[in-house]
């Protein structure tokens, strides 16, 4: 199997503008991410509102909570609306008059009184909630357009309403094309889920390993400059948040990012991707390639590196997306410098330089598959924590043991 970084469906068209649409507010998170593809039907005529229809089973294995305790939520887009679903499986567009009496809608979805429980998926793209404890603050507001929309929790943001709640969400897009999904620790790391899809396959992915929480905490904090991130039991926020809170060097990465520019104005680096092979070198302060496209980039700083973002962006362009791609991974995993063929395979090579991501150094090592999405382009080389199928017939949702 290609590369993903190498095939058309990534986290990044799954979440294409998701960080864009925020809505104004001392706290305002994100709103729903936009769907990968237009949702069809398999028969004549429109779509029904619950088109898709797939079985998603909830399995509460914490040990620790309750199913009572347990609060689940599924929003996200259809058709370009904000949408969530309710608790018999059917889509229910969001709405202003939704806000209670404290501002905020409770589009929570409880779980059945014990084991597993039972709910149907239809066709959106968002995202799968759960709280533990308490329940979480989505507000519905008006977008730029005068649309309804969703403030997401925002858990690496003091201010935000939710932030004291221990919680955490996988990402999906369900369409007529298939089940696409991750957990993703891209901005946090707090609990600990499982996602299992079956149907033309049967996989597994997000499990961590026995003590993979607490170990991932404790890696967290004997680092200096990572430990501001641990935010007591809750959670560890990702560092490009902790960047943007104060919390996080700012300059972290500038001595990496000093060093493969200079490496790179004496040699060629040589970036491997399915449209073919790019070959730059650093002249003038920009890193510049020759290949199927010419593609630069300016020198990023460690907010760039660490969001992939700024001057690591990658459009969907076939050609700038997957170089910058790769540069973000290489950079994150701080195999960039020591390593003049992109990108980087194996494992045993990341995260080994005394300035790399230490965070998505300890998502990984805690997972048993050694999968996680501890940054935007951990997709490359396969890396991350996403399963997909054509053919779906379920999906299973666990929280597992802390």
């Amino acid at each position: 199997m290609a590369p993903r970084h190498h095939r058309p469906i990534t986290r990044r068209k799954l979440l294409t503008a998701i960080a864009g649409a925020a809505v104004a507010g001392p706290a305002a998170a994100v709103v729903a991410p936009h769907a990968l593809a237009s949702v069809t039907s398999g028969s004549a005529g429109p779509a029904p509102r619950t088109a898709g229809a797939l079985p998603l089973k909830v399995v509460n294995n914490t040990g620790s909570y309750t199913n009572s305790s347990v609060h689940l939520y599924i929003v996200g887009n259809q058709d370009g609306k904000q949408v969530r679903v309710t608790q018999d499986g059917a889509l229910s567009p969001v709405s202003l008059s939704d806000n209670g009496p404290d501002g905020f809608t409770d589009y929570a979805i409880s779980l059945a009184g014990s084991g597993a429980t039972t709910l149907s998926l239809p066709y959106m793209s968002g995202r799968i909630y759960v709280a533990l404890g308490d329940k979480l603050k989505f507000k519905a507001v008006a977008d730029g357009n005068g649309n309804a929309a969703l403030q997401y929790p925002a858990g690496w943001v003091k201010s935000d309403p939710s932030y004291p709640v221990l919680h955490d969400c996988a990402e999906f897009t369900h369409n007529a094309s298939g089940m696409f999904c991750n957990t993703t620790m891209v901005d946090m790391f707090s609990v600990p889920l499982s996602i299992r899809l079956t149907g033309a396959r049967d996989s597994t992915t997000g499990t961590l390993r026995e003590g993979g929480r607490a170990q991932a905490f404790a890696a967290v904090k004997k680092s200096p400059a990572f430990a501001p991130l641990v935010v007591d039991d809750l959670r560890i926020i990702a560092p490009g948040h902790g960047l943007d809170a104060g919390i996080f060097a700012a300059d972290y990465f500038d001595p990496y990012i000093d060093e493969v520019w200079s490496t790179y104005a004496g040699r060629d680096l040589t970036i491997t991707t399915n449209a073919g092979t790019f070959t730059g070198r650093v002249s003038g302060g920009t890193f510049g390639f020759t290949g199927p496209a010419p593609v630069s980039f300016g020198k990023p700083t460690t907010r760039d590196v660490l969001f992939c973002d700024g001057r690591l962006a990658a459009p969907n362009d076939g050609t700038t997306g997957p170089v910058a791609a790769v540069l973000g991974a290489a950079f994150n995993r701080s195999t960039l410098a020591g390593s003049a063929a992109q990108p980087a395979t194996d494992p045993a090579s990341f995260y080994r330089g005394d300035v790399t991501n230490l965070y998505a150094k300890s998502v990984h090592a805690a997972t048993a598959d050694g999968k996680a999405y501890g940054f935007a382009f951990d997709d490359v080389a396969d890396f991350a924590s996403y399963i997909q199928d054509t053919a779906p017939t379920g999906l299973q949702l666990t929280l597992t043991p802390f």
